[in-house]
C-alpha cells in the first residue's frame, strides 16, 4: 500500500497550521504576492506562521517571482524549506535557485492546459526536487497560477506520472468526495488542496478530517 502525502495550502493563520498539522498533514502551502486567486498572505506573517511548524511537517512558499536573486530572497525571508514556483519559469533560472539555495527544497509546478505539460519534464526535471500539477492559465489576460478550483485533464497528469523521474503532487478542483478517484486515476506522490477544504473562505475542521480519511482509506 502507497502512502499519498497530503499538502494543504492557502494556510492564512497560526491557527490554520495548526489545525492541518494536528490532522496530520505532510505539508502546509504559504501563498506569497500574486497576480490573482485566493490565499495570499503577507511575507512577515508567512514567517510567522513557519516558526510555529514543528518538524517533520514542510513549509511550500507559493512564489510568482521568476528572477532567480529574487525568489532566493523570498524564500530567505520568509524561512520555509521549500519553494513552489507557480510560474512555467525559465530552466536557468531554476539552475541558479539550486546554487543559490541548496538546502531549500524546490517544487515547479506545471499548469496541466493539454499535452504540451508533458513537454516540460525534461526542461524542469534536473533542477526541481518535485512537479505539482495545478489547472491554472499563465498565459490569461490576468494570469492564474493556482487556487481556480478547477479540476484538469486526469489522463494527461496520468501520463506526466508516468514520465517523470521526480515525485508529482496532484492539484486542481481536488474535494473529499473526488478525492479517491484522483488518487486512483493519477497515482501522484501527493495531493494538494486549497479551496476545496474551505467555507466561506476559512479552513474547515470536518472537511479537513473527511479529507485525510479518504486519502488514508484508498489502495493502491
Amino acid at each position: 500500500m502507497i502512502r499519498t502525502r497530503i499538502k494543504i495550502c492557502c494556510i492564512s493563520s497560526i491557527e490554520e497550521a495548526q489545525l492541518a498539522t494536528a490532522a496530520g498533514v505532510d505539508a502546509l502551502g504559504l501563498v506569497g504576492a500574486m497576480p490573482s486567486g485566493p490565499g495570499p498572505i503577507d511575507d512577515d506573517l508567512i514567517r510567522d506562521i513557519v516558526r510555529t511548524v514543528p518538524p517533520p511537517v514542510a513549509t511550500f512558499l507559493l512564489t510568482s517571482r521568476t528572477d532567480a536573486t529574487d525568489i532566493a530572497d523570498h524564500v530567505r525571508y520568509c524561512g520555509v524549506n521549500t519553494v513552489q514556483i507557480v510560474n512555467h519559469i525559465e530552466p536557468t533560472v531554476l539552475e541558479s535557485l539550486a546554487k543559490m539555495t541548496p538546502q531549500v527544497r524546490r517544487v515547479q509546478v506545471i499548469h496541466v492546459e493539454g499535452e504540451s505539460a508533458l513537454d516540460l519534464i525534461d526542461d524542469y526535471a534536473a533542477f526541481a526536487d518535485a512537479f505539482l500539477l495545478d489547472s491554472g492559465r499563465p498565459s490569461a489576460a490576468i494570469a492564474e497560477l493556482g487556487g481556480t478550483g478547477r479540476t484538469h485533464d486526469w489522463k494527461i497528469s496520468t501520463e506526466f506520472v508516468r514520465r517523470s523521474p521526480k515525485p508529482v503532487f496532484l492539484a486542481g478542483g481536488l474535494k473529499p468526495n473526488n478525492v479517491t478517484d484522483a488518487i486512483r486515476a493519477v497515482r501522484p506522490f501527493g495531493v494538494d488542496v486549497c479551496s476545496g477544504l474551505r467555507t466561506n473562505g476559512a479552513l474547515d475542521a470536518e472537511k479537513v478530517a473527511a479529507f485525510a480519511k479518504e486519502i488514508r482509506g484508498v489502495d493502491i
